[in-house]
């Protein structure tokens, strides 16, 4: 779900921090830039883990500010194809559950992907129909899932009025297999 990325960055320092340790004046920039950010084909950065190299240091007329080529790494949340992690059920509609893990709302189990036989309840919450038992799958509840795919989509040149906020990073999910849905279908 976490790994380590290595990245190399030109990156320039504002004149407002070269007072500052040099190290510390780095990882504070390299925070603001990345932190909480989507990099496509690379997933959410979580933190700097640290600053492996620091070359430059060069002043271009005009800028004051000192561009430095830094390498380092990078904790980056990419869950892998196969992975099974439990999230929160945000929302339900007739396409898909929505899912949160507290720091990523972008999870979306698909209607065709979620434990068959089911049927969506006149609350509008998907409900899995086993052995005559109806198995609700209300907002709020844990549920595990199965990741599917991770999509990078490109950004919108253009976005309507009445559109869902545009999401950098979408993790496909599914909920049907054995040990996946809310814990308590499957006992201690």
């Amino acid at each position: 779900m976490f790994c380590l990325s290595e990245i190399e960055h030109d990156l320039p320092i504002p004149p407002c921090l070269l007072n500052r340790p040099l190290i510390s004046a780095i990882k504070e920039e390299l925070e603001r830039l990345f932190l909480d950010k989507v990099i496509a084909n690379l997933g959410l950065c979580i933190s700097i883990y640290d600053v492996h190299s620091v070359e430059g240091g060069f002043i271009f007329p005009g800028d004051g500010s000192a561009m430095y080529k830094v390498k380092f790494r990078m904790v980056v949340f990419r869950p892998f194809i196969g992975e099974i992690l439990m999230g929160k059920i945000e929302s339900s509609d007739e396409d898909c559950l929505r899912l949160s893990l507290g720091f990523f709302n972008d999870i979306y189990i698909p209607e065709h992907r979620i434990a068959r036989p089911c049927k969506r309840g006149d609350d509008g919450i998907w409900v899995w129909l086993y052995e005559g038992e109806e198995l609700p799958l209300d907002i709020g509840e844990e549920v595990r899932f199965r990741v599917l795919s991770i999509k990078y989509p490109p950004v919108p040149n253009e976005q309507k009025e009445d559109a869902k906020p545009f999401a950098p990073m979408e993790i496909i999910g599914e909920t049907s297999g054995d040990g996946l849905g809310l814990p308590s279908w499957w006992g201690d």
